[in-house]
This record gives C-alpha cells, sequence and structure tokens, in this order.
C-alpha cells in the first residue's frame, strides 16, 4: 500500500499556483509564441520540484514562487470583455 504524502488541499493549492503564474506571464506577453517559452520554463521549474517531500523546502518553495508572482503581477490585468471588470460589462447588464 502507498502511502500518499499531500492531501487534495496540497494538489489544489499547486494547481492553482501553476495556474496563476501563467496567467501572470500572459498578461505580460501578447505574442502566444513567446508565451508559450515562458510556459514551457515555469513547467520545467515545477517538474523540477516534484520529488521534494519535505514540509519545510516545500514551504519555502511556497513562499519564494508567491513572492515571486506578487512582485511581478501586472498592473493592469487581462480581463474578458465580460467578465464583472471587463469593458462590456456595464453596456451589457
Amino acid at each position: 500500500m502507498s502511502f500518499q504524502p499531500f492531501t487534495a488541499a496540497h494538489r489544489s493549492y499547486v494547481k492553482s499556483l501553476y495556474r496563476r503564474l501563467l496567467y501572470n506571464e500572459l498578461d505580460w506577453v501578447i505574442d502566444r509564441r513567446l508565451w508559450r517559452a515562458k510556459a514551457l520554463a515555469i513547467r520545467a521549474e515545477f517538474d523540477s520540484n516534484r520529488n521534494v517531500h519535505d514540509p519545510r523546502a516545500l514551504s519555502q518553495l511556497f513562499e519564494k514562487a508567491e513572492s515571486s508572482l506578487a512582485e511581478h503581477k501586472h498592473p493592469d490585468p487581462y480581463r474578458p470583455p465580460t467578465a464583472p471588470d471587463g469593458s462590456k460589462w456595464y453596456v451589457l447588464y
């Protein structure tokens, strides 16, 4: 019987962090071809830390990733036009 070291909440947090990093890079890069290279670099970073099981090392990795995300957050992120903060929101509703 194999032991699962991580809970569903942990997996959900890692997926959320990965998506937030990808969307943040997409806010900065307009051309999808250039963004794809950055997305592959982010994926490689996550894959290189896949086998880390030490909770202290994981918390350091998460803090580093969160601080990097906060530091490089786009000041005016993309919003879909029909989203609540989008350009067509008040026109449609």
